[in-house]
């Protein structure tokens, strides 16, 4: 049980840390309607990213037992997916009074990296934050997949020096 356990504990602070949040980011509303009004709009998005951590764990997890050294690398790259994911994602929280703290972030978003640019990112901040929850599992298949493979060598090694008699 206790490889599923710390799969399960990064999945569930993930999601915690995103609602936390959108709590401490909306002054205005009660926690539970803050929360309510994100599980409402961002359900697939906060449920999606707190199950890519969790499967980005396990597979980290279970390379590490079986002595692989993948993963270098890998964990800045899927941590950046799950940042800019919630990024965009509170964006559409913010017609509902959550995030009021995200309305003083887009109003600086023109200075920064201009009008045209800014408004994209606000008019399309759910694709954009669908595209970062498939950067995340993107990260997540490509764990899986040098998973399997470093599987694979290591079964066939030692089948090669089980056939070996002496050596």
């Amino acid at each position: 049980m206790a490889p599923v356990a710390r799969p399960l504990a990064a999945g569930a602070a993930t999601v915690a840390a995103y609602l936390a949040v959108v709590v401490l980011t909306t002054p205005a509303l009660p926690a539970g309607a803050a929360v309510s009004a994100a599980l409402e709009l961002n359900s697939v998005v906060i449920l999606g990213m707190g199950v890519g951590v969790g499967l980005q764990v396990h597979i980290s997890e279970s390379g590490r037992r079986l002595g692989c050294r993948m993963g270098r690398g890998r964990a800045g790259a899927s941590s950046g997916g799950t940042a800019a994911t919630s990024f965009f994602s509170f964006f559409s929280l913010v017609p509902l009074g959550c995030c009021g703290w995200w309305l003083y972030l887009l109003s600086l978003l023109p200075s920064v990296l201009g009008s045209g640019f800014s408004a994209v990112l606000i008019e399309h901040s759910q694709s954009l934050s669908y595209l970062g929850l498939a950067a995340i599992y993107a990260f997540v298949a490509i764990g899986a997949y040098r998973l399997a493979t470093e599987k694979r060598v290591m079964r066939m090694r030692s089948r090669a020096q089980g056939e070996r008699p002496f050596g």
